[in-house]
């Protein structure tokens, strides 16, 4: 059953914040393994080189489907930044017609508003859902019933954490300089923290007022990200339950790739940004 010949493979690089993805259709379930294809791709050396692919697939349920994978080849639930991303893909290559989409993902039917500038998708506003706090549906260890400003040890360190999901887990601190924080050496110890059974991504949050924050982000699979879409989220999140932020505002989120705007309210939380195509190419596999 090995091929005789390498396999051609249509993509489009994109990036929403800084964080880039390669998108692919796979409408006729033709792409069997996007473990290994993914870690090809994602390596920016000898691939295109990106945080995951995005697999665009037909959806019973919604108007398409996301399938989001992380560069070491892990299947994620939801990329904030990469469904603005599909969004922007699925207008503009006319497989949707109409600003107001829904997206299948792996935590559920996301609803989308894309913004047009001169006929195409410049940027785009996410419905994110409700926020879980519930300890258990993070998931997380500890016995009580929410995470929110509770001292815990991490590699030594005690850290006041706060654990919020947003369709995939997260795990905020508050600190007084991001820029401070050896992300590269803390990162992977919150990410692997037995705390988390099923990982975790890490938030570092300034707050530079009650409108702003500031923040770094180590995703799990990916380390250090540009942004992350659900890790700002999980920030104004926290922020507000903490007193920090008030709800029903709408907070920028500075990253490292720009900023984005999220609003917390009682009914849920919203996401908005922009996303913009990289190039678009075929490679072998």
């Amino acid at each position: 059953n090995l091929r005789q010949t390498h396999g051609k493979l249509a993509f489009s690089k994109m990036q929403g914040s800084g964080d880039d993805y390669i998108f692919i259709e796979n409408f006729d379930g033709s792409i069997t393994c996007p473990e290994s294809l993914c870690i090809l791709m994602c390596d920016r050396h000898y691939g295109v080189g990106a945080l995951g692919i995005v697999l665009i697939e037909h959806s019973d349920r919604a108007d398409v489907k996301m399938r989001v994978f992380n560069s070491d080849g892990t299947e994620g639930e939801m990329g904030g930044n990469c469904i603005r991303c599909l969004g922007k893909y699925v207008r503009d290559h006319g497989i949707v017609t109409k600003d107001e989409i829904t997206v299948e993902t792996a935590s559920g039917i996301r609803s989308l508003t894309l913004h047009m500038r001169n006929g195409l998708v410049g940027s785009a506003t996410v419905d994110m859902g409700r926020a879980v706090l519930e300890t258990a549906k993070i998931p997380c260890a500890l016995k009580s019933d929410r995470v929110l400003d509770t001292p815990v040890e991490i590699d030594g360190e005690t850290y006041r954490i706060n654990c919020v999901n947003m369709g995939n887990p997260h795990c905020v601190v508050f600190v007084d300089r991001v820029d401070a924080v050896e992300i590269e050496r803390i990162g992977p110890k919150f990410e692997h923290a037995p705390l988390f059974p099923e990982r975790i991504n890490a938030e570092f949050v300034r707050v530079v007022n009650p409108t702003t924050l500031r923040m770094r982000v180590w995703e799990r699979g990916n380390g250090e990200t540009m942004a992350c879409g659900t890790g700002a989220c999980a920030a104004v999140v926290a922020a507000v339950e903490n007193g920090l932020c008030r709800r029903n505002e709408e907070i920028t989120v500075k990253t490292h790739g720009g900023d984005l705007l999220v609003r917390y309210t009682d009914e849920g939380v919203t996401l908005s940004g922009r996303a913009s195509l990289v190039y678009e190419g075929t490679v072998e596999y």
